[in-house]
């Protein structure tokens, strides 16, 4: 079910002919939308720009941008924001949202096929009022996390973590498509703790160490733009990682299966990247996953061939993760005609 948060748009936002658990009408202070929607479970809220008091304020839109999963957020706007608001479309993206348009179909169109950041890396401008914004709002995500051990590298190398929740949910042969996606736009390596299942894949660029060789291993990875980790139940191996997704087969015999080995696995995931590995639900399935396990799905990725060269649904994950990969520029632009953006 949806929700929507209007102002100045009201009577056209209502024309939208979409099932709605909850609307707001009028202009709210951001901590009030905060409030109302960080626990509020919803597949998707359509939000008019107007209806957040000092919209204009880019600070207002950061807020929002960190407390609530903006993944979930289809923005609406006119020309007052993007012609009053500096680099308002790279602010946006800078911030993580990449869902906005000025048109009913535009909005239609994102609730079925939501953006990636594949779509809109393209209005990114990096001054330094975007890295700026970028550092603030990574700053503010950080510092409700907590901060992470730091990894022993000698540049930006984003080192992913995959780790398995239920039982042989495939993080293995993920980071081996993983690995042949980002090989085409980055210099990447894969590296499995504690076990030899790499070799079975005869393919380059993947490890298998022991339990305490990781240090040793990324240091001498240190030129790679990107490092996969399998950390498989090696605790100190997740705290090398600069980002980690943990992966959940959402069968019912091993959702069961789990909880009964760890009661509190689910407590223990709360404010994660859970991936929904191999998985065939709905949208629908999805809300309503996350309405019984009180947790926010990052991704929900389908089963995938390892044979393909290309998988547009392990694309959409990697890009939400923050890869970029190349993008196809009619797409880009017949996307843009229906989103009302140019």
């Amino acid at each position: 079910m949806n929700v929507i948060v209007a102002n100045k748009y009201q009577s056209m936002l209502q024309s939208l002919n979409i099932d709605i658990i909850k609307t707001m009408y009028g202009e709210f202070d951001v901590d009030e939308i905060i409030k109302t929607f960080k626990n509020f479970f919803f597949q998707r809220m359509i939000l008019d720009i107007t209806a957040i008091k000092d919209y204009k304020d880019i600070s207002k839109l950061q807020k929002l941008s960190v407390e609530l999963d903006m993944s979930k957020v289809i923005l609406f706007f006119d020309d007052t924001a993007d012609t009053s608001i500096p680099n308002f479309y790279s602010m946006l993206v800078a911030m993580g949202i990449y869902n906005f348009t000025k048109s009913l179909d535009g909005i239609q169109y994102l609730l079925n096929t939501p953006n990636t950041y594949k779509d809109v890396a393209h209005y990114l401008v990096i001054n330094p009022q975007t890295q700026a914004v970028m550092q603030a709002t990574n700053n503010s995500i950080a510092g409700q996390s907590g901060a992470m051990a730091q990894p022993i590298i000698t540049k930006q190398t984003k080192i992913l973590g995959v780790k398995n929740i239920t039982k042989n949910t495939g993080a293995t042969t993920l980071i081996y498509m993983m690995l042949r996606q980002l090989e085409k736009n980055y210099k990447v390596a894969a590296i499995e703790v504690g076990r030899r299942e790499f070799s079975f894949f005869r393919y380059k660029n993947m490890y298998s160490v022991d339990k305490g060789e990781l240090d040793d291993k990324i240091s001498k990875l240190s030129d790679h733009d990107v490092l996969l980790v399998d950390v498989n139940d090696d605790k100190k191996a997740l705290e090398k990682c600069t980002d980690v997704i943990y992966l959940i087969e959402p069968s019912i015999i091993k959702l069961n299966r789990l909880t009964m080995v760890d009661p509190k696995i689910i407590l223990k995931l709360k404010n994660k990247k859970v991936v929904l590995n191999q998985s065939l639900l709905s949208s629908n399935d999805v809300a309503e996953f996350e309405y019984e396990s009180k947790l926010n799905v990052f991704f929900n990725l389908p089963p995938l061939d390892e044979r393909e060269n290309d998988l547009p649904a392990l694309n959409d994950l990697l890009t939400k993760l923050g890869f970029t990969l190349q993008s196809d520029e009619k797409n880009v632009e017949r996307r843009n005609k229906i989103l009302g953006i140019f």
